[in-house]
């Protein structure tokens, strides 16, 4: 066996006093101290206010705490992941909002603008992503390019010293409130479909991009379709050279499909909130939840050890999100499972003054969680998708055959 450390039983309790000594010094006198009977949120259900976000981000942007993955000469810590997540952890000892918004912008745009973007570039983006004052959506998936990505329309034609964009994008998180996009359109449909994707970053602002918000069943309109009509994106928007859009995309999504465990989405750790809840329920309920947690363990531990040993994130990141997923759902079922009939019962607030805004019960907390947790095996690539890059990147196993990985894009539509 050696000498060589085992990541997981490396003392970690003394590097997390650390981290929190010196976030305590850095903010202690701007952030409030959590309040653990704080009602929850998930995702961002149920709520658009972004500023508390932007504020929290703000002065975390003071040392490279907003992302202290990034390198240090981007405003990051330059950290490792393992340091990444004791950090994650002793910021649950401050109140938190709901960083969600923010999770496309900070986890998922900001490391793929660092490995690809011009300096130019990174010195005009990078410092309004970290300290939350721009908000990035992904334009990627289409009505005709779901899993199969590289399937993209949306077309990128030449005109002077710029582009002029036309297609349609569906599911894109926070489109209404984005200030920048970043898109995949293709510019060149006589070579194979990766070769000819090329990346942007759009302005939402600007005339031609119409965006149309979709309601979903926990009662959000966070998705949307963004339609584009012949939008003029400048030539020094386009990020890396024509083609490379699809190496752009790859970078985004290993990145995404780790994202959510490295921001806070206003739940607090949630397994914590179930074994609160649990404590005042029955034997069957306390073992049920007990399941829960150390599927949760067996999730954390095995992230850590994939962390201190690969450098390859796709299939690292999507066996992440497949545990994530099923920590996710089985959450909430447990959750509500405590709560029993309750579950389904709304409070009456008809005697709640007008200006007076309402708190979440108990109940309604864990209803949207449960609502909103199917869709975490489909944002970010859905568990199929996941299983197959898991399967053949990470266990070598026969890649799926596919007929059109040597025709031009033109030739297949």
């Amino acid at each position: 066996m050696g000498n060589k450390a085992d990541p997981l039983s490396a003392p970690r309790d003394d590097e997390l006093e650390q981290i929190r000594t010196q976030l305590h010094a850095l903010i202690g006198d701007q952030i409030k101290k959590a309040n653990p009977d704080a009602s929850l949120t998930v995702l961002g259900a149920g709520r658009d206010d972004v500023e508390p976000g932007r504020n929290f981000l703000s002065v975390l942007d003071q040392g490279g705490w907003s992302v202290p993955n990034w390198p240090v000469e981007y405003g990051g810590r330059g950290v490792a992941p393992s340091e990444v997540a004791l950090i994650s952890r002793a910021l649950f000892d401050f109140e938190q909002p709901d960083l969600y918004p923010f999770l496309v912008s900070l986890h998922v745009v900001g490391p793929a603008l660092i490995e690809y973007a011009s300096t130019e570039q990174k010195a005009r983006w990078l410092p309004a992503i970290r300290s939350g004052k721009e908000i990035w959506c992904q334009l990627f998936s289409e009505p005709g390019a779901g899993s199969d990505l590289a399937n993209v329309s949306t077309r990128a034609v030449r005109d002077g010293d710029g582009w002029l964009v036309t297609g349609q994008k569906v599911w894109t998180s926070r489109a209404h409130y984005s200030r920048w996009g970043l898109l995949l359109a293709r510019t060149d449909a006589d070579v194979t479909k990766h070769a000819g994707i090329t990346a942007f970053a759009v302005d939402m602002a600007a005339k031609g991009v119409d965006v149309r918000s979709l309601v979903q069943m926990n009662g959000d309109a966070h998705f949307s379709e963004v339609f584009l009509d012949e939008v003029f994106v400048p030539d020094v928007d386009r990020i890396a050279e024509p083609g490379q859009g699809w190496a752009i995309a790859r970078s985004a999504l290993a990145h995404e499909r780790g994202a959510i465990s490295a921001t806070n989405t206003g739940m607090g750790i949630p397994i914590d909130r179930l074994t609160d809840l649990a404590k005042t329920s029955g034997p069957v309920r306390r073992d049920a939840a007990m399941s829960v947690y150390l599927e949760s363990e067996v999730a954390r531990l095995t992230a850590r050890r994939a962390r201190s040993g690969s450098s390859d994130l796709g299939p690292t990141g999507s066996a992440a999100k497949l545990r994530g997923s099923a920590v996710f759902k089985h959450t909430a079922n447990c959750g509500l499972g405590i709560l029993g009939m309750a579950s389904i019962a709304s409070e009456d607030k008809t005697d709640t003054e007008p200006d007076q805004e309402d708190e979440p019960s108990v109940s309604e907390d864990w209803g949207t969680l449960f609502l909103t947790s199917p869709s975490i095996s489909i944002r970010g690539g859905t568990d199929e998708i996941q299983r197959n890059i898991v399967g053949e990147r990470g266990l070598g196993l026969p890649p799926e055959p596919r007929v059109d990985r040597d025709k031009s894009f033109r030739d297949q539509v």
